[in-house]
């Protein structure tokens, strides 16, 4: 019996994830109000008011336990259980209307991550994993990928909202787009991980994550048999700012055009706009 069931924290996370991500829905129907926390991170009345319903369950059923909330919901304590609370994970695409977007919950136990759920009310899909347990979908078994090589892979990444004029992943992603089937950017890192974690993509990495964009994601990768590090193919650390997942089985060639990238090797480079623009003149 894992730390989860024994605890019996899986029911509750997902009746949590359930209604939470009603109320969403009950506001991305409405087309709700967008506000910025900073200069271009959005937030909206959705966001807070899913954060206080989770905050508030939490509250109630595990009152001992400690919280970090996207939204600014902190309870520390000291206690061995630990919640990982993101309320709205793409709430860029909630806000414009675009359905891909979730509600993603995690519980660690010192410091270990014991229970993952992420519910996509869009698609009515519920990811869940207990350490030691496998990932389920729907409580149907999943797992990642059979794809060796990385030329055949379909694999996804997302761009920061905050400073992108300083992140280097434009190089990464044209590099990658060149050595494998493609690459998506929907908007949501956990659900781009759950689509590792079922098989839907091959791989995925991004850079400056925070706790609750991955603390859910990375377990159910791990549950359905995929690996999880940092770029330097580092054990995976909850507050790392770097994140790649995968299959396992093209993990290492991944990993490899990223150092290749990161020591300016190998680039290919982008492709010239005024060249193209002569070229439709002639």
């Amino acid at each position: 019996m894992t730390s989860a069931q024994s605890l019996d924290l899986i029911s509750p996370m997902q009746a949590m994830a359930r209604e939470a991500g009603s109320l969403l829905m009950r506001y991305f129907r409405q087309h709700v109000k967008i506000e910025y926390k900073g200069d271009v991170d959005l937030v909206t009345v959705a966001d807070r008011e899913s954060e206080a319903l989770i905050l508030e369950r939490i509250r109630h059923q595990f009152p001992a336990h400690d919280v970090m909330g996207e939204e600014g919901s902190r309870i520390e304590t000291g206690s061995d259980y630990k919640w990982y609370v993101d309320p709205l994970d793409g709430t860029t695409n909630f806000a414009h209307g675009y359905p891909v977007f979730c509600v993603s919950l995690a519980v660690e136990r010192r410091g270990k991550r014991i229970a993952g759920v992420i519910y996509d009310p869009t698609r009515d899909e519920m990811f869940v994993a207990e350490l030691g347990s496998g990932a389920r979908l729907n409580d149907k078994a999943i797992h990642v990928s059979a794809t060796p090589n990385l030329g055949e892979c379909l694999v996804a990444t997302g761009f920061p909202s905050h400073k992108r004029h300083k992140n280097p992943n434009i190089y990464f992603y044209h590099q990658i787009t060149l050595r494998t089937h493609g690459v998506r950017r929907a908007g949501s890192a956990a659900l781009d991980l759950c689509n590792v974690a079922s098989g839907r993509f091959d791989g995925f990495w991004e850079f400056n994550l925070n706790p609750w964009d991955t603390a859910a994601g990375v377990l159910i990768v791990e549950e359905a048999g995929g690996k999880v590090t940092d770029f330097s193919g580092g054990d995976f650390q909850i507050a790392s700012r770097e994140t790649v997942a995968s299959n396992g089985l093209i993990h290492d060639a991944l990993l490899h055009e990223f150092q290749e990238v990161f020591a300016g090797r190998g680039l290919e480079p982008l492709p010239s706009p005024v060249a193209y623009a002569n070229d439709r003149k002639v």
